[in-house]
């Protein structure tokens, strides 16, 4: 069910790597931002020809997505906010802020250009959360992330929120030793970085013994690929496994 739409407003800003830029949004309209899941997401709106305070149709009282979403595409083309998802990659409830991370990707997107420029004060629209995987797997012993850098945040925000003495094995694939972060978890946490292949590296991996969850996300080939080797090779059941493909190699600019 979407949450109320509210404008938010940028506190923050951290360049956290090359091609990572961080925006912490503050204030009010995050008092009652209630997580709903560690990889959890929400729909951020930018305004189009500048305009500073991004407007769609609140969603009805009914839980009606599919309806508002026709209301928001109603909307004319000059004036409807582009509309693209982002995972949550901190929730400090105490001080009503929470972190984004914006991948600046090489193609000129509208959510690169304004994630690249964006300062204190900047607004944008945001709807959410929501959970980005809606999974519910048996008992399992540990769990296993894959993705690239644009899963990155919500892989950090799920390891950060594992207990003490779970295990995890996480691989994830960025452009070069300039994009690793430090990830800390309460977990005993074995993080793997590739630059390439990550299909491959996950192929060659060594896993712990025991039932795994899988965690699988980023371009949608490769996440397809990921799934079809740990069903197909290593027989891990289908409900075991969370997917989602966050973009594709082959998207047009209007899709990043």
């Amino acid at each position: 069910m979407l949450k109320r739409y509210k404008l938010v407003t940028v506190t923050r800003v951290r360049q956290v790597s090359p091609r990572t830029r961080r925006l912490t949004f503050g204030g009010p309209e995050l008092a009652d931002f209630t997580s709903v899941a560690p990889d959890q997401q929400v729909k951020l709106f930018f305004g189009r020809n500048g305009e500073p305070r991004p407007w769609v149709p609140q969603p009805p009282s009914d839980g009606d997505v599919m309806g508002w979403y026709r209301s928001y595409l109603a909307v004319p083309e000059e004036r409807r906010p582009w509309m693209r998802a982002y995972s949550v990659r901190a929730h400090r409830a105490e001080a009503s802020e929470i972190d984004i991370d914006f991948l600046l990707h090489d193609v000129d997107g509208p959510a690169t250009r304004w994630a690249a420029t964006a300062e204190p004060g900047d607004v944008v629209g945001l709807l959410g959360p929501t959970e980005s995987h809606l999974v519910r797997p048996g008992p399992y012993d540990w769990t296993l992330f894959a993705g690239d850098q644009s899963a990155l945040p919500a892989i950090a925000a799920s390891l950060a929120a594992l207990p003490a003495g779970a295990k995890a094995l996480a691989y994830i694939q960025v452009a070069d030793e300039n994009e690793v972060q430090e990830l800390p978890s309460p977990a005993d946490a074995d993080v793997r970085w590739v630059h390439s292949g990550l299909v491959d590296a996950v192929c060659a991996a060594e896993f712990p013994d025991g039932d795994v969850f899988a965690w699988l996300a980023g371009e949608a080939s490769v996440v397809k690929a990921l799934r079809r080797h740990l069903v197909g090779d290593r027989g891990v059941p289908k409900n075991m496994i969370a997917f989602s493909g966050y973009w594709r190699v082959d998207a047009t600019h209007e899709e990043l």
